[in-house]
């Protein structure tokens, strides 16, 4: 019974990814016919000005909300699996922020040549910042265990790098402040093919190291004590979750910006779909679900207010943070 609900879920996700990936390539300030699609892909005297827009735009532009946003939502699930926290994540612990920071100070100190900046260099800036604030937030749990504390540290961190990044900024020359600006609100746009190649190569390995992490998961999730006597080095696994947990947020953060809620929403929204919490099934079923959900907002990021563009993260917070209350609630209730 299971199995089949398994098999059905993931049809449902895979169905839904296609959708999203072809409405996103032919729905905007131009329409495209759906006809034209096989035409472009194949060479096959496809319209060379709707090609131009596809090929160079859209299409590069919906495999980064794929791929990133199934970067973003399996970096959530490490974090929660970390904190054993149901509203960790990258964005509310203050880590995208940290990122987001250290990607501006790099930026600026380009001397205005932001756009010519290799993007494995804004990688590893990022990760930098991913690392920093994950560091004073893995203090902090060690210091309190109240869920609720944690929560709090984690966005004070984020406004205090939010606040440092606007102090970097008003400093910045005008091409600096215009990349920065486009940027730091989240954003798939200006992706090209180079950077999609790039973060699929980062986040795919990422993403294969965790799937092979998926047993050791499932014993972490038992209690450390238990971890330990199956045999595991929790102090390296713990290790391993944050390394790669930062590394999918700081490749997220290095295109696309700062993205909200994703990480927190996508983990739950998908358990309830699964009805299973394993880490074999939930590992994939994450990265899928975020690549659909991401792809579901930057399409009405892009729609709603035509030609005005919306940024990602203005979408992503109004689907997101309902759950996050209702997670919030549900455990009030739970205790009680």
């Amino acid at each position: 019974m299971k199995k089949s609900r398994y098999g059905a879920a993931f049809i449902i996700l895979a169905a839904l990814l296609f959708l999203f990936l072809v409405l996103n390539i032919c729905i905007g300030s131009v329409n495209i016919p759906v006809s034209e699609i096989p035409k472009m892909l194949w060479g096959n005297g496809a319209d060379e000005t709707f090609t131009d827009i596809v090929m160079g735009i859209r299409f590069p532009r919906a495999m980064a909300a794929a791929i990133l946003g199934g970067g973003l939502a399996l970096s959530g699930y490490l974090l929660q699996t970390f904190f054993h926290n149901p509203i960790a994540g990258p964005f509310t612990l203050g880590i995208s922020s940290g990122a987001k920071l250290v990607v501006a100070l790099v930026m600026v100190a380009s001397l205005g040549n932001a756009l010519h900046l290799s993007s494995w260099v804004m990688i590893m800036a990022a990760f930098v910042g991913s690392m920093i604030c994950m560091g004073f937030v893995i203090l902090m749990s060690k210091v309190t265990d109240q869920m609720s504390m944690l929560i709090v540290s984690g966005v004070m961190i984020g406004y205090i790098c939010s606040a440092i990044t606007d102090f970097v900024v008003t400093f910045a020359d005008d091409a600096d402040i215009v990349n920065l600006h486009n940027w730091s609100k989240g954003s798939f746009s200006g992706i090209t093919w180079d950077n999609v190649v790039i973060m699929a190569i980062v986040v795919g390995i990422t993403s294969i190291c965790v799937f092979l992490m998926s047993k050791p998961i499932s014993a972490y999730q038992m209690g450390e004590s238990y971890a330990q006597n199956m045999g595991l080095n929790v102090q390296l696994f713990r290790i391993l979750l944050v390394l790669l947990s930062s590394i999918l947020s700081a490749c997220v953060t290095a295109f696309a910006g700062p993205v909200s809620f994703v990480g927190i929403a996508v983990p739950h929204l998908v358990k309830n779909l699964f009805g299973t919490a394993k880490p074999i099934i939930m590992i994939p079923a994450c990265f899928l679900g975020g690549s659909v959900f991401c792809l579901f907002c930057d399409l009405l990021a892009r729609i709603m207010f035509a030609p005005t563009e919306l940024s990602i993260s203005t979408i992503t917070a109004v689907f997101g943070a309902p759950v996050v209350i209702y997670i919030m609630i549900h455990r009030k209730k739970e205790k009680v």
